[in-house]
Formats: structure tokens, C-alpha cells, sequence
């Protein structure tokens, strides 16, 4: 590590503990699931259709990262990355896995509650997991005390609209290792945002005094929609809108449970999504403008998602971060805020904390990120301003009529022939592609992607990475 880059994570590591020596702090994960880029109200969104006045709060509160990206832009490779701090693909994991999948997180990778426990920490998850649901994948089994949610996401249902005969099992709902209702109906999934905000704050309530490490992890804005009656007709957007008003409630019982245990100055809270807008389901996705497509592809809208992290004390209030981050990156700087030691198997994140807390002159320790998709094919390469996507087929909708009523649009197949550059602090949007202008450029990010091709495969050029492992597996 260059010594400028290793003093940055000396200060920040000095003033963590300098402010909070007698116990490492609370952390907070709240995930959304296909929330867009401008789906929050200080990202972008617009007041006439919903508000979101907590996450506003937190923003004005703590610091919003405007430039964070997801490893995959789909559910359980995502997931998987920010809870290993690995890129999915390194730990054998792509797409969205099935109900009764015969595959999962391998049980010695480590998790992020595994990287807490043994400092004593309490740990909880709240939600949707969609790393396994067989009894060997389930989060008990990887460093949680306590689950309550969904094993994968909510469209893999009978009774989604677009679900063939027979195409997926009764969805259930699990406590612990068990299952706690079989068949869940439409009535139920109206109170999981509920359900799961209520068992939030009583975790906190239960362990307040410290410390614990909360996962909530929402199914929603996932299609199909579901919200409670408490927010059923209240926004203009529809009930889209409604469902972002009622995660936003969420957000609120939640700092409010913190505050009234005077656990602010001691807490981590962290917002964001999995991935980007899913807008097939026109009126019932979001938006990621002013960004370019949404999930399902590499392009910003896919990968680019809200952040807000609020910690009094710790991080500035009211104050905004354009650097390029990574949710790989949450898991090492968490360890080295609590001092907690890293997983003992190579992990890609680093100790991003003198980015996240501001200190001046901080540099990214990432000579730059990489954007895989499909099982694993490298797709784009990101360093600084500067983004290279690379040859591929993506998923669009073009000029397709917007979609209405929870029934998608179709996506038709449109391809990347060469290279192409982006400077996306100038061009967010992926309009003006610059690879002729910046040869210089092209050819380092080009030996990024080498290098990655090497480590982590890359199946688009028939590539094997030399350092990728398998996922769990059933016998």
C-alpha cells in the first residue's frame, strides 16, 4: 500500500478510536431491493409523486454517496458481495437463485455478522436473504442469531402475475431454520415491510445496550407491489410511490428507536438498494435518471444505487461524496472500524473509510472496480472518472410503450461491437463515448481487465480465473 494511502487509513482508524474506544459501534444495514437511482428525494426524486422525508433527514443527517455501486446488478450476486466484500463471480454466485436451489453461499465463506460475532455482537437479518434456502444456505447458519423473511425474492410465487402453472412452489416465510408460514397470500406480503420494520426496532430495543449488528433487508420495491393499508393511495406516483413511502416510514422507526436509546453517536446506518430499477414493469419500477438502463445490465442504471450513511460524530453532516465506491468495500471497512480481523479467504473490498468519512485527500485504494454479469462475463471496467464498457449483448426496452399495471414490457437484445469510454462525472448517462479521444486511457483499463480475466475468468472471451471458488452445494 502506498505510505499516503496507508496514513489516510492510520488517521481514519486513529480517529474511530480516539471518539469511541469503549465499544466498537452498532451497524445498521437497511437494503431495498430494484430501488432506482432517483428513487429517494435528495437522489433526485420528484416531491409531486412521493416524499421520503427520513432518508431526506438522514442525508441532512449524514452523508450521501452519489456515486456507489453494486458488484451485479441482480438479487443474489449482489447480495452476496456486500455481505463477503467479495465479487460474486470470485465466490461462485450469479444471477437470482430459485426456490429450492441446489446451490448457495458456501458455508466458509464469511459473512459479515460472522466477521462480528466474535466481538460479541448480536446479529439479525430482517428480510430477504436469496443466498439459499436450504437449511445448510440459511443466514442462522452464517452468523445470524436471528431470521425472519423471505429465502428469495417475492415474484418467485405462484400468484405472481407472470408465473406459468406450476412454475414455482407455495412461497413461505421462515423463522430461524424453520418455516414459519407455507404459503404465503396476498395479504401477507402487504404487511412484510411492516412486519419487518417491527422486528427491527424491537432488536434494537432488546439489545441496546450494544453492540449488534442489524440487517433489514426489504422486499420491496420488487415486483409484484405489495403495501399496508396505513399507505395504500397515499402517493401520487401510484402504488409504486406507496411502497417507497412506506420503506421511507421504515427508515424513520428505525432512527427513532435509535435515538430513543441514545444509540446515534454509537450507530453505523447505511441505505441503499441491491441493484437498479426493474423497467420492463414501466409503472411499477422505478427510475435510475438521470443514469443509463437499470437492472439486469452493467450499464450506470444498473449498478449506481442510492447511499446514505449516517453516524454523528463520525461522519460530516449534510455533506455529499462523488468518488467511485463499491458495496465490496463495506465489509473490510466495518472490520477495521471495529477491529475485527478480515475473512481468512482472499476477499476484493478494501478499507474505504477515509472516503467515507471525508478526509481530505483521500484516494480510492482500488486501482479501479469491475462490472460483471450473467454467470461471468466482464463487462465494463470502472476507474475513477473514467468507465470502459466492453463488448457484450445487454437487455433494453429501446422505444417500447411503458409498461402498466405490474404486466412487463418486453426487452429486445441490442450489442457493444468495440470498446467504449465513458467520462461519467462529465457524461453520467453514457451518452458521449470518448475510447478515440483517450487511447491512453482505453489501454489501461484494457489491462484492468486483464488482469481481472486472469483472477476471476471471464466466460465472454472463454476465459478460467485462476482465483475463483465454488459455491456451496447440496449433496
Amino acid at each position: 500500500m502506498p505510505p499516503r494511502i496507508a496514513s489516510l487509513v492510520l488517521l481514519g482508524a486513529f480517529l474511530f478510536a480516539s471518539a469511541s474506544a469503549a465499544q466498537p459501534p452498532n451497524i445498521v444495514l437497511i437494503l431495498t431491493d430494484d430501488q432506482g437511482y432517483a428513487d429517494v428525494g435528495c437522489f433526485g426524486a420528484n416531491a409531486k409523486d412521493f416524499t421520503t422525508p427520513h432518508l431526506d433527514r438522514m442525508a441532512a443527517e449524514g452523508r450521501r454517496f452519489t456515486n456507489f455501486h453494486v458488484a451485479q446488478a441482480v438479487c443474489s450476486a449482489s447480495r452476496a458481495a456486500i455481505l463477503t466484500g467479495c465479487y460474486p463471480n470470485r465466490i461462485g454466485l450469479s444471477g437470482a437463485l430459485g426456490p429450492r436451489s441446489k446451490t448457495g453461499l458456501h458455508p466458509d465463506e464469511t459473512t459479515l455478522a460472522e466477521v462480528l460475532k466474535p466481538l460479541g455482537y448480536s446479529t439479525a437479518i430482517f428480510g430477504k436473504w436469496h443466498l439459499g434456502d436450504a437449511p445448510e444456505f440459511l443466514p442462522v447458519r452464517q452468523g445470524f442469531d436471528e431470521y425472519y423473511g423471505l429465502a428469495y425474492s417475492n415474484d418467485m410465487w405462484p400468484r405472481h402475475p407472470e408465473a406459468r402453472p406450476g412454475s414455482y412452489p407455495p412461497l413461505p416465510i421462515y423463522e430461524g431454520d424453520r418455516i414459519a408460514k407455507e404459503d404465503l397470500q396476498p395479504v401477507d406480503q402487504e404487511q412484510l415491510t411492516t412486519q419487518y420494520t417491527e422486528r427491527a426496532v424491537r432488536f434494537i430495543e432488546q439489545h441496546h445496550s450494544g453492540p449488534f449488528f442489524l440487517y433489514v433487508a426489504h422486499n420491496m420495491p420488487h415486483v409484484p407491489l405489495h403495501v399496508s393499508d396505513k399507505f395504500r393511495g397515499k402517493s401520487a406516483r401510484g402504488l409504486y410511490g406507496d411502497v417507497i413511502q412506506e420503506i421511507d416510514w421504515s427508515v424513520g422507526q428505525i432512527l427513532d428507536a435509535l435515538h430513543r436509546h441514545s444509540l446515534d453517536d454509537n450507530t453505523l446506518v447505511i441505505f441503499t438498494s441491491d441493484n437498479g430499477p426493474w423497467l420492463s414493469y414501466g409503472d411499477h419500477a422505478g427510475s435510475a435518471l438521470p443514469l443509463r438502463e437499470g437492472k439486469g445490465t452493467a450499464w450506470e442504471g444498473g449498478t449506481r444505487v442510492p447511499c446514505i450513511m449516517r453516524w454523528p460524530g463520525h461522519l460530516p453532516p449534510n455533506t455529499s461524496s462523488g468518488e467511485l465506491l463499491m458495496s465490496i468495500d463495506l465489509l473490510p471497512t466495518i472490520a477495521a472500524l471495529t477491529g475485527a480481523p478480515l475473512p481468512r479467504r482472499p476477499i476484493d473490498g478494501l478499507n474505504v473509510w477515509p472516503l467515507l468519512s471525508g478526509v481530505p485527500g483521500a484516494v480510492n485504494p482500488h486501482a479501479g472496480y469491475l462490472f460483471y454479469y450473467n454467470r461471468n462475463d466482464l463487462q465494463a471496467v470502472a476507474s475513477g472518472d473514467w468507465k470502459l464498457v466492453l463488448p457484450q449483448t445487454y437487455r433494453t426496452l429501446g422505444e417500447t410503450p411503458r409498461a402498466t399495471g405490474g404486466i412487463p414490457a418486453k426487452y429486445h437484445a441490442a450489442k457493444v461491437h468495440t470498446p467504449e469510454l465513458y467520462h461519467l462525472t462529465s457524461d453520467p448517462s453514457e451518452v458521449h463515448d470518448v475510447a478515440v479521444e483517450n487511447p491512453a486511457v482505453v489501454a489501461r483499463l484494457l489491462g484492468l481487465a486483464e488482469d481481472a480475466r486472469k483472477d476471476l475468468g471471464d466466460e465472454s472471451s472463454q476465459r478460467v480465473g485462476a482465483g475463483v471458488r465454488s459455491p456451496g452445494r447440496l449433496p
